[in-house]
């Protein structure tokens, strides 16, 4: 009887083990990307922080197609070359660079939020920047900066580009598309997460 118990306490230990191995191997998505990421339970905006006070939305989320929003400050023209870009949220920066022609440098932060009961992860993207502020891999809170407003090498006014997505790392992507499911509404998204 006792050796019966001891062979079945290590046989079930045996497939406990094997099945935690199986669960940590076969973990998708952003969490076995990143590992684990506290969650984001506040969003500033990303310039004029916390309220974007001091800039307005040039282009508007949808608005021609517009996947995300065009942040420009109150002076017009250059006047906002330079200013601060902040992290909108608490998340890990995932990319850095120059992206190509349109698009400058941009710099793409993931985001861990809890929304009815359930854990979603959301990309947060800053494009046409001056200069960068953080590196891949970089953990960052809400309002840390992480770049500057640009022109995108000289292509536009200087403004941010500002995007959140559904699903982390898709392509870089148009910047304008009559399909908007893997966007978010910038503007409402922070709200909705103040």
């Amino acid at each position: 009887m006792l050796i019966t118990r001891i062979v079945t306490s290590t046989l079930v230990l045996a497939l406990l083990a094997a099945g935690a191995h199986w669960a940590r191997a076969t973990v998708s998505g952003p969490e076995a990307k990143y590992g684990y990421l506290e969650t984001a339970h506040r969003f500033d905006f990303p310039v004029g922080a916390p309220d974007g006070e001091g800039y307005y939305d040039a282009q508007p989320f949808g608005e021609n197609f517009h996947l995300g929003e065009d942040w420009n400050g109150l002076g017009g023209g250059a006047t906002d070359k330079g200013d601060p870009v902040y992290a909108v949220g608490k998340g890990v920066v995932t990319y850095v660079d120059e992206a190509g022609k349109g698009w400058g440098k941009v710099v793409r932060i993931v985001h861990h939020v809890r929304h009815n009961g359930r854990s979603d992860f959301v990309e947060s993207l800053y494009a046409h920047l001056d200069s960068f502020e953080v590196a891949v891999g970089d953990p960052v809170t809400r309002g840390q900066v992480v770049g500057s407003i640009g022109d995108a090498d000289g292509i536009y006014v200087p403004h941010l580009h500002f995007e959140i997505r559904r699903t982390p790392d898709l392509p870089i992507g148009p910047g304008y598309s009559p399909d908007d499911s893997q966007w978010l509404d910038p503007s409402a998204f922070i709200r909705a997460h103040r």
